[in-house]
């Protein structure tokens, strides 16, 4: 099993025990996502040292103001461990930082993945029409982290992108993404934590950890009516395709 979205660097417990609990539950992969100059090193520095963790690295909206950062994050990516550009995209939910400046810093991002030829991690909240115009000229992989957008499905689906769903959509308010979810393909679907976030109902209200993505992988196999083990396989699939690993 893997989680394909966690935030190590940012989880209260040392990442060597949040690791170890992982393996406990079934967790053979995580990657870890850098945000921001420092949390990208970090990340860097744990996939580096933890068999079985990678590392994903950028600048997400919330943190635009590092934009000039981006060089230096750029050169993290040449490093082995580093297997996508990423969380980058727009949030017009919260709007921490100028929309201009978030557009501008999402293209850039896009740019270091093409040159490098990496997949894009993308945040979009609230923001679907800019989102997928950034996104249009853009030929690499792309993976939809923390799936919350259900109108962004059909354009997304057409475009072939991967489809990642966190601990949400286990919440009972939840329906719109259960429905989403029914109708991934199944070569283009992805679980995640987004660790200590979001932290699926039966753990809901304390911090999240890679161990927990087995309660998402069991609502997103109850909602698609599949076989866990089977689902397990096929996401397992999709991310070594998604994200190029070993």
């Amino acid at each position: 099993m893997i989680d394909t979205h966690a935030h190590l660097d940012a989880c209260a417990d040392r990442p060597s025990a949040i690791i170890r609990r992982a393996r406990e539950a079934g967790v053979e992969r995580i990657i870890s996502i850098g945000v921001g100059l420092e949390s990208s090193r970090e990340t860097l520095a744990i996939a580096q040292r933890e068999e079985g963790v990678f590392a994903a690295l950028g600048i997400p909206p919330h943190n635009a103001d590092e934009e000039g950062n981006l060089r230096e994050i750029g050169d993290l990516l040449l490093e082995e461990d580093v297997v996508a550009v990423g969380e980058a995209g727009l949030d017009y939910f919260r709007d921490y930082a100028p929309r201009e400046t978030q557009l501008r810093l999402f293209e850039k991002q896009l740019g270091l993945a093409a040159e490098f030829g990496k997949p894009i991690v993308v945040h979009s909240r609230a923001a679907n029409a800019d989102t997928l115009d950034v996104l249009a000229a853009f030929e690499g992989t792309v993976v939809l982290h923390c799936f919350s957008e259900p109108h962004l499905l059909p354009a997304a689906l057409e475009r072939g992108y991967y489809v990642s769903f966190a601990g949400n959509i286990t919440f009972p308010s939840a329906r719109d993404l259960r429905v989403a979810a029914s109708q991934v393909p199944a070569d283009r679907l992805l679980v995640e934590t987004d660790s200590p976030y979001l932290a699926p109902q039966p753990r809901r209200g304390r911090p999240n950890e890679p161990a927990h993505v087995v309660h998402t992988v069991a609502t997103l196999a109850e909602t698609r009516r599949e076989d866990v083990g089977e689902l397990v396989a096929r996401i397992d699939a999709n991310a070594t395709a998604a994200f190029s690993l070993p």
